[in-house]
């Protein structure tokens, strides 16, 4: 029975084609549009998948001055040859950092590339650098000034690159959080934030006895939290707190929503949890499914489904392995030639892949293209913008963390660093 899914080929086809509309739009025309500098709709917050997403109602997308005209009209070859002059000039004094989610027309011009916490920790590792401009989101760029020298600045080159994720977590309601599970459970909650959260949050933990995890650690330092009190609360991502319980054996995991009282939970359920988990999601990797998982291998019988552990439970278990977006370059990387890949992340991410590995089937689990559209808001115009201005003399989107969050989010960073993990 032929498979009612996609063939590769007609795979290949819908590449071209995306979930959102304004992926397809001028892409300093739509992503301007997108950074709230026109008119904002539901369908421009969050990820390329995220057009069905509300935006949290206290999400902190920042505003960005419009481009002047001049960067709005440049072809992409002149703004290639601007940045790379800005480059030259700029020297030692400048590196830029590209996460793994970037266009390619980004990812050509950077120094470094890597995931949010690698890119940071290669930064610091340069103190030469005084600017550190950091093409990816704003959680990824305060995570880089946390732990940058205090000669050096960090810049995003679009103010408006924010994570409709991390935003679904803000530090009232997670303050509000901790408190109701005091009253309802004693003492004995330990705070576990992923690496896609805001700074406030993490010094949250720090603050609190909590730690920072990664989601190639998640395991170790969500087993370590057990150990040193009865429960976990686990932000913001609902999906890698479930997956990380389920790879560890604990039972009793429940889902927070702060919208309701008592998290949408009695108080039995909240006093014999184990992981407390928050309602909170990637939107792009929410879209894999089962049923995508399923057309791969009829299609492609020796196909290898590896995904993020953003993914739905069902998704993971479904797969033959998942993990961190450095664990699946390293799993495709060190395959042999003829192997065959299912992935299940960000698009970009997966056509990098298969431009570095001609001698391997590599597509994406979903037929329909999902770029990060927050991430998208890194234009090559606005690399340009900033980085002229730092020729110049100018300062532009600098994020500076202020002194206190830097030092308890750096005692929870320094924490697991220290844990090993």
């Amino acid at each position: 029975m032929k498979s009612e899914g996609l063939t590769l080929e007609k795979q290949k086809v819908a590449a071209n084609s995306t979930c959102s509309s304004s992926q397809t739009d001028d892409p300093v025309s739509a992503f301007t549009s997108l950074a709230g500098l026109g008119s904002q709709d539901q369908t421009s917050y969050g990820p390329g998948a995220s057009f069905e997403v509300r935006p949290p109602s206290r999400a902190a997308m920042a505003r960005q001055a419009p481009l002047p005209a001049e960067y709005r009209s440049l072809l992409p070859d002149e703004i290639d040859t601007r940045i790379a002059e800005a480059r030259r000039r700029l020297g030692d004094r400048l590196v830029i950092l590209g996460h793994h989610y970037q266009r390619e027309e980004i990812i050509r011009h950077a120094d470094l590339r890597g995931d949010s916490f690698k890119l940071s920790q290669l930064a610091a590792g340069r103190p030469d650098a005084e600017f550190i401009v950091f093409c990816g989101v704003h959680f990824m760029a305060e995570s880089a000034d946390i732990l940058s020298g205090p000669d050096q600045q960090v810049i995003l080159p679009n103010l408006a690159a924010g994570c409709s994720m991390a935003d679904m977590a803000n530090l009232d309601d997670v303050a509000a959080c901790w408190d109701e599970l005091a009253r309802v459970c004693g003492p004995g909650t330990i705070p576990v934030t992923y690496m896609n959260s805001v700074a406030d949050l993490k010094a949250f933990c720090g603050e609190n006895g909590g730690v920072v995890c990664t989601s190639s650690n998640a395991p170790a330092l969500v087993e370590w939290a057990m150990r040193q009190g009865e429960r976990v609360l686990f932000f913001p991502d609902e999906h890698l707190g479930r997956n990380t319980a389920h790879r560890l054996g604990l039972g009793r995991s429940i889902v927070w929503d702060p919208r309701k009282p008592l998290g949408g939970n009695t108080v039995e359920e909240l006093r014999q949890s184990q992981v407390v988990l928050w309602k909170g999601f990637c939107s792009v990797h929410e879209r894999f499914t089962v049923e995508q998982i399923e057309t791969a291998r009829l299609e492609h019988p020796d196909i290898t489904i590896v995904v993020h552990p953003e993914c739905r439970r069902e998704v993971v278990a479904a797969a033959d392995m998942d993990g961190s977006t450095e664990f699946i370059i390293k799993v495709i990387e060190e395959a042999p030639a003829g192997s065959q890949f299912a992935v299940g992340t960000e698009i970009n991410l997966v056509r990098r892949l298969q431009a570095e590995h001609p001698d391997k089937l590599i597509f994406c689990l979903d037929p329909i293209v999902c770029p990060c559209s927050t991430m998208y808001r890194v234009h090559p115009a606005f690399l340009c913008w900033a980085l002229e201005n730092l020729v110049e003399g100018r300062v532009v989107n600098r994020i500076a963390v202020d002194d206190s969050t830097r030092r308890w989010a750096r005692v929870a960073l320094d924490r697991m660093l220290d844990l090993g993990a």
